[in-house]
């Protein structure tokens, strides 16, 4: 049986994001017939001699008309070693949020970065983004080298530039791999390179299938953490006492036997059984959908969590917490907010905005007036209800929350209990002078603590 690897891809607008993978998926033979025949036709309208492989992916048809991404576009593939679920997030400033969006459930990381440009303000966002969402992993694809001759000097001082930027961000080295691709042409994405004979890497094919999955990623290995979406009382003849709770495992393993913690309440009692619809279980995961009997009678409804009781979260009313704001109008000291914790909602307010996050120059702006469209800072929010609460690094699930406007439910912020925000302290310059045929590179710090730009 193949094991599951989720990953998001990430990048400036034009690195070739969706031409990566729809080489990807063209390569891996994981296109239909008929869609591959859409995309010789398109691009033969557009004057293009070669298939336009980002067709695969840029599937609306403002993406189309305007050659970028727009929205999160998720594609699934499979080889006879791993299956995958790839989000496609777009690049432009603007996105940032369907970024947010696309890593909040991924594995790993594909970051894209021209060879012309190197890491650019776009990288680092993104970078710092994933970081923040504890994506464990990442990977570095300068692409499109072919366009400076396949030079592996440019790549290196690219690829150590991003090393030093993703330490900085509390990656470790391990943790992250850089590889010279073309996308257009295919270079090192599935097929070794003849043109990158100095690189002796994995492609970038490889590299998926063979990375370490982290199982904390998907949940199964975090406390027991079910949150109740509905009860189900049938009150039939066949089943006059029937009380089921219904939802789904959001992190851990649920046993019959086990002893549980119902929240808020407090109360204690163990799983009776576990229903699905094939039929009982002894056990159920992270992912599965089922339905607990308890062994007490006990006041509980949607909004309700069913925890480990050896490992029960944090219930509390005040959360310090990590937003990254998603909505044209700023959020301000104040606030009365809606915020949403697995099933359920209750209002809130924002108590103090605590810091903004530069992630340009990995830095805090101390108590700011306000956090406007796509940037990242710590809050407090004070909630009308204690929620049950984990650090989001511990349980991605319940240290997650969404923040909804109450005058039209609209979303405004993806929230983050606890975490943290990187700081830059003292880095390294890294001293690289290398021949590049037309001159020498100078040397470059690892991350500019006094400039924005690239």
């Amino acid at each position: 049986m193949t094991d599951l690897l989720r990953l998001a891809t990430a990048g400036s607008v034009d690195d070739g994001k969706s031409t990566l993978v729809g080489r990807l998926l063209y390569d891996t033979k994981s296109v239909l017939a008929d869609q591959m025949e859409a995309v010789h036709r398109a691009s033969a309208d557009k004057g293009l001699a070669t298939p336009d492989l980002s067709l695969l992916v840029d599937g609306l048809r403002a993406e189309r008309e305007q050659g970028i991404t727009i929205d999160v576009a998720y594609r699934y593939f499979a080889t006879p070693r791993r299956t995958f679920v790839l989000a496609d997030t777009p690049g432009h400033v603007q996105y940032t949020r369907n970024t947010v969006t696309g890593a909040s459930t991924a594995q790993l990381g594909v970051l894209l970065v021209d060879a012309r440009k190197g890491v650019v303000e776009q990288t680092r966002r993104h970078a710092a983004v994933l970081a923040l969402l504890a994506v464990p992993r990442l990977v570095l694809a300068v692409n499109k080298i072919d366009l400076i001759d396949h030079d592996e000097a440019v790549f290196t001082v690219i690829a150590k530039e991003f090393a030093a930027h993703a330490a900085a961000l509390g990656y470790p080295p391990d943790a992250v791999v850089a590889v010279p691709v073309s996308a257009l042409h295919g270079d090192n994405v599935v097929t070794r390179s003849r043109d990158t004979p100095w690189y002796d890497g994995p492609t970038l094919l490889e590299h998926l299938e063979t990375v370490p999955v982290s199982v904390g990623a998907d949940h199964a290995d975090a406390p027991l953490r079910f949150p109740v979406q509905y009860v189900i009382r049938p009150r039939t003849a066949q089943h006059p006492d029937y009380r089921g709770y219904a939802g789904q495992v959001a992190a851990g393993v649920v046993r019959t036997g086990e002893e549980v913690i119902v929240l808020p309440a407090g109360h204690r009692t163990t799983v009776a059984r576990i229903d699905t619809p094939d039929g009982p279980l002894d056990r159920a995961r992270a992912g599965q959908s089922v339905t607990l009997l308890l062994a007490d009678e006990l006041d509980i409804g949607r909004g309700d969590l069913i925890a480990a009781a050896h490992a029960a979260p944090t219930l509390t009313g005040e959360l310090t917490a990590t937003l990254c704001w998603l909505a044209e109008r700023p959020l301000r000291r104040n606030a009365r907010l809606l915020v949403k914790h697995g099933t359920r909602t209750v209002p809130a307010i924002v108590t103090e905005l605590l810091a903004r996050f530069d992630e340009q120059k990995l830095a805090t702006v101390e108590h700011p007036d306000a956090l406007v469209l796509n940037e990242i800072g710590r809050v407090r929010i004070r909630t009308a209800e204690p929620l049950p609460v984990d650090d989001y690094t511990t349980s991605r699930p319940t240290g997650s929350f969404l923040v909804i406007d109450p005058a039209d439910g609209a979303t405004l912020a993806a929230g983050l209990v606890g975490g943290h925000l990187p700081v830059l302290e003292a880095q390294p310059v890294i001293e690289i002078d290398v021949c590049t045929g037309g001159g020498t590179l100078a040397a470059i710090p690892s991350h500019d603590a006094t400039s924005a730009g690239p």
